[in-house]
């Protein structure tokens, strides 16, 4: 039986670099993403912030206030607020290239997955880091994201492995060099182990996955429970069976695009409105995938948001149907439009799945 394979893929400061994405000129400067709460001004917590703004110390939960602290000398810090539908839009491309490269897809979060690639790699770890340096290349060349892959031949030390070389690192943990990558690394790189576990540790004067290794199953049992105890005992080890395992079905699969040119005309429209069915489409079908819901959204010159739906009498696969509807809902909505449009998505959801013709890649 050929050695398993796993790779866990992570994003570099995901919603941060989205923004660079669309706006070039920030990546030579402080960016940070900010979660701004109902009171206004500068309530609220930082989401994410880029390489250049965490060398200032700011990182993601920390009060926006504290970062502006930290970043008034420098003069061209850049604070902006989250835009999440425009984050799932480049999670979304970003994942349809991950997928491609998995022989199991596991879809953890918009800036993370794990792929199992025993079957592709053939149980090699030779193989398995010319293809993850394959999919580092693709999501570069396709999505314009970088991104850090760690491959090892388990979920836990892959992940531990994406955290040791960051921004667009690759790391490879054969299972024979296990126990001398993670002796050596602090407690805290354990998934799970948060400050408080880790000053726990501190007091015990142990610092290192080594230190922790001296203490037996039953010491960590007593301290921390069964459950937990155990898995801390193995994760000091390098052991975790758990497999890469497809994540349900998707809510829905959506488009959205920034327009050249903010309008509020059909015809202009409708092209771009064609141009999204054909892309969530090909996503339904890929996934043998029928839907019942579709809907359409409208982010306006004023940033505001509007949206409309409709839930058709029988699921379907059709593009035609899809165009239909979608243009019908792109009328209504139109008919006492006010502001220009800036952003045109579309979406589809209500799953069935085609009867027979399961497939793992359908999940997402």
């Amino acid at each position: 039986m050929a050695q398993r394979v796993v790779f866990h893929v992570d994003f570099d400061y995901f919603y941060a670099q989205c923004e660079e994405l669309r706006r070039p000129d920030l990546q030579t400067r402080p960016v940070i993403v900010c979660v701004f709460s109902d009171r206004g001004g500068d309530s609220g917590a930082v989401a994410t912030a880029n390489y250049q703004a965490r060398k200032y110390g700011v990182k993601s939960g920390m009060p926006i206030t504290f970062a502006k602290r930290r970043l008034k000398d420098t003069g061209d810090a850049v604070f902006l607020p989250t835009d999440f539908e425009y984050y799932a839009e480049v999670s979304e491309r970003a994942m349809a290239v991950i997928r491609e490269h998995a022989d199991i897809f596991e879809y953890v979060g918009k800036d993370e997955a794990y792929l199992d690639v025993t079957r592709r790699t053939e149980g090699s770890f030779v193989n398995a880091s010319h293809l993850a340096q394959q999919l580092k290349n693709a999501i570069r060349k396709r999505v314009r994201l970088s991104s850090t892959v760690g491959v090892s031949a388990n979920k836990l030390l892959a992940k531990i492995a994406t955290d040791f070389k960051k921004p667009d690192g690759l790391t490879v943990v054969e299972p024979s060099k296990a126990e001398l990558f993670l002796d050596p690394l602090p407690i805290k790189v354990i998934p799970g182990i948060g400050k408080k576990s880790e000053d726990k540790f501190h007091d015990m004067g142990l610092k290192t996955v080594a230190d922790l290794k001296k203490l037996d199953v039953f010491a960590l049992n007593s301290l921390f429970g069964r459950k937990t105890g155990t898995y801390l005992y193995n994760a000091a080890r390098g052991i975790d069976d758990t497999p890469v395992s497809p994540r349900g079905d998707p809510i829905q699969y959506s488009r959205i695009i920034t327009l050249r040119e903010d309008s509020r005309e059909l015809e202009s429209l409708s092209k771009d409105l064609e141009r999204l069915c054909a892309e969530v489409h090909d996503s339904v079908i890929r996934d043998n995938l029928v839907f019942k819901s579709v809907g359409i959204q409208f982010v306006q010159e004023d940033l505001s948001s509007r949206t409309k739906s409709r839930t058709m009498k029988n699921p379907t696969s059709s593009l035609g149907e899809l165009k239909k509807t979608a243009l019908q809902l792109l009328k209504e909505l139109l008919s006492d439009q006010r502001l220009r449009v800036r952003r045109l998505g579309v979406k589809v959801s209500d799953f069935t799945e085609v009867s027979g013709q399961a497939d793992i890649t359908k999940f997402f």
